[in-house]
C-alpha cells in the first residue's frame, strides 16, 4: 500500500513538473529584466552571456539590434528576447512595406521558436530626439513591421514597442501635472491610438541618476537611491512619493490620461545608476550604483504598482549588464554595468559572475549525463526541499545593502545515482523574490518555481 502511494505521489509530481516547464516557457517571468548592450570590444560572448543570464535567473532581456550571433547563442535558453530595429533602419522601414517584411522574416522569423523573441523595439528615444525626420517615419515604420508580423501569423508572438526618454514631457512635477510636449504630442497621439489597438504598452526610459544629476541641490539623493527620506506630496491626487523611480512612472500615467490613453500600461524599458563618472559626476559612484540597483531590485520583487495605479505590477529592464568601453559621451556612459568585461559582478547586489554561473551550469550538466530528465530533477528538488526544510539557517550582512548570504547546509545528494552529484540548494532558490530574509534565500516560497526556471 505505502509502495502504491508512492508511485501515485511520483506520477503527481511528473505531472507537475511538466505543467510548471511549460507555464514559465512563455510567460514574462517576474518582474525583472535587464539590457545587453555591446558598444564594447572587450566583453564576453554571446554564449558566456546566456550562461551567466540563466544563471542568475534573469529571463527579460531587451538588446538594441537583432544581431545573429546573440539570437543564435540565446537559441533553447527559454530568455524571453526584445530585439531592436535601429534608428538608423526606421526611415527604410517606413518607406517601404516590403523591406519591413525581409527584415522580419531574417531577424526574427528566421529564428523562432527556437529563440524565444517575445518583442521587437522600433528605435529609441526617437520623439523628443533631434532628428525630426525619424519623428515623421516612426510610426510608419511600426505599422509596417507590424503588419509584417501580422501576415506571418506572429502578430500574437511578437509584441511592437518603442521606448521614450523624459523628453518627450513638458513637465514632470508634481507627477500629476505631466503632459507631453506640444510639438511632441501631434507624433505621440497617433502613435499611442495604434499601440492601444494592438495592445501595446508605453515603454520609459527612467533615469533618476540623471534627474538627480540635473539638480542636485533640491533633489535628494535618498529619494533618487530608495532610501529613507520625506519624499514628496502631490496635493492634487493627495498621493505621497517615497522615491523618484515611482514619481517618474506616475508622472507618465498622467501625460497618458491626459492624452486620453488612461489604461495603457507604463513598462521601464531603461533604468539604473553609473558606478563611474568624470569629475563633475560626483554621484557616480560603486555605493549608489550598488544602493540603487539593489533596492530597485527589492522594489521590484515586491511585484507591486505604483501610488497611482497600484494594481498596475511595475516591470523594469536594468540599464545594463556590462559596461561598455567604447560608448562616446561623458565617463558615466560607459559604467552602468552590473557585470565588469571579465563577467565579474562590479558590485554585490546578489547575483555572481560569470565564473560562478558556468561552474553551476557544470554541475547541472554533470547531473543530466547520468539520464535524468529535467522534470525528474525537479522532483528531487522539491522533495529534498521538504527533507531540508528543518535545517537550521544563518544569515549573515556584511553592509548594509547586501542580500542575506545563506550559510546553511543546504544540499541534496542524488544517492542513487553510480556517481553522486551535490548541488547547492542556495544556487536553486536565490531569487529577487527572496531578499527580504535568510529563510527565504534557502527555503523560501515558490521554491519548485524556482527550480523550474534553474532547469529551464
Amino acid at each position: 500500500m505505502k509502495s502504491h502511494h508512492h508511485r501515485l505521489m511520483f506520477m503527481f509530481l511528473v505531472i507537475f513538473a511538466q505543467k510548471i516547464e511549460l507555464l514559465t516557457a512563455k510567460a514574462f517571468t517576474g518582474t525583472y529584466g535587464i539590457n545587453y548592450g555591446r558598444i564594447a570590444d572587450n566583453i564576453p560572448s554571446p554564449d558566456e552571456v546566456a550562461t551567466l543570464l540563466r544563471a542568475a535567473k534573469i529571463k527579460n532581456v531587451r538588446i538594441y539590434d537583432a544581431d545573429h550571433s546573440v539570437l543564435e547563442a540565446f537559441s533553447g535558453t527559454g530568455l524571453q528576447l526584445v530585439v531592436g530595429l535601429p534608428n538608423g533602419l526606421v526611415k527604410e522601414m517606413s518607406a517601404n512595406a516590403s523591406h519591413a517584411m525581409t527584415w522580419v522574416k531574417e531577424n526574427v522569423q528566421a529564428f523562432l521558436p527556437k529563440t524565444s523573441i517575445c518583442g521587437i523595439a522600433v528605435g529609441n528615444e526617437i520623439l523628443g530626439g533631434g532628428d525630426y525626420e525619424l519623428w515623421e517615419a516612426l510610426l510608419g515604420a511600426v505599422k509596417n513591421i507590424y503588419n509584417a508580423l501580422d501576415k506571418l501569423g506572429l502578430a500574437g508572438v511578437v509584441q511592437i514597442t518603442t521606448s521614450h526618454s523624459q523628453a518627450v514631457f513638458a513637465n514632470s512635477y508634481p507627477p500629476s501635472s505631466c503632459i507631453f510636449k506640444e510639438n511632441v504630442a501631434q507624433f505621440m497621439k497617433p502613435l499611442l491610438e495604434f499601440f492601444s489597438q494592438i495592445g501595446s504598452p508605453f515603454c520609459l526610459n527612467a533615469y533618476p541618476f540623471l534627474a538627480y544629476m540635473s539638480d542636485p541641490e533640491n533633489i535628494d539623493i535618498n529619494y533618487a537611491l530608495f532610501q529613507k527620506t520625506k519624499g514628496i506630496y502631490d496635493m492634487k491626487t493627495d498621493l505621497h512619493y517615497d522615491n523618484m523611480l515611482d514619481a517618474q512612472i506616475d508622472a507618465t500615467y498622467a501625460a497618458l490620461e491626459d492624452a486620453g490613453f488612461k489604461k495603457m500600461e507604463v513598462i521601464v524599458t531603461e533604468t539604473g545608476w553609473a558606478s563611474l563618472g568624470d569629475s563633475n559626476e560626483a554621484a557616480a559612484t560603486v555605493n549608489n550604483a550598488r544602493t540603487y540597483n539593489y533596492n530597485l531590485r527589492k522594489r521590484l520583487a515586491k511585484k507591486k504598482g505604483t501610488p497611482l495605479r497600484p494594481k498596475m505590477v511595475l516591470k523594469a529592464y536594468i540599464f545594463a549588464i556590462f559596461n561598455e568601453n567604447l560608448k562616446p559621451g561623458p565617463t558615466s556612459e560607459r559604467n552602468f554595468g552590473l557585470f565588469k568585461p571579465d563577467g565579474s559582478i562590479s558590485y554585490d547586489i546578489g547575483f555572481h559572475g560569470l565564473s560562478s554561473a558556468e561552474s553551476s551550469l557544470l554541475s547541472l550538466k554533470a547531473v543530466q549525463s547520468q539520464g535524468l530528465s529535467k522534470s525528474y530533477i525537479l522532483i528531487l528538488t522539491i522533495s529534498a526541499a521538504a527533507l531540508f526544510k528543518n535545517l537550521p539557517c544563518y544569515a549573515s550582512e556584511t553592509e548594509s545593502n547586501s542580500k542575506p548570504e545563506c550559510r546553511a547546509p543546504c544540499w541534496i545528494v542524488l544517492s542513487h545515482m553510480k556517481s553522486k552529484v551535490s548541488i547547492p540548494m542556495a544556487v536553486l532558490s536565490t531569487s529577487p523574490e527572496s531578499l527580504s530574509s535568510c529563510e527565504e534565500v534557502c527555503f523560501g516560497r515558490n521554491r519548485s518555481q524556482r527550480a523550474a526556471d534553474f532547469f529551464s
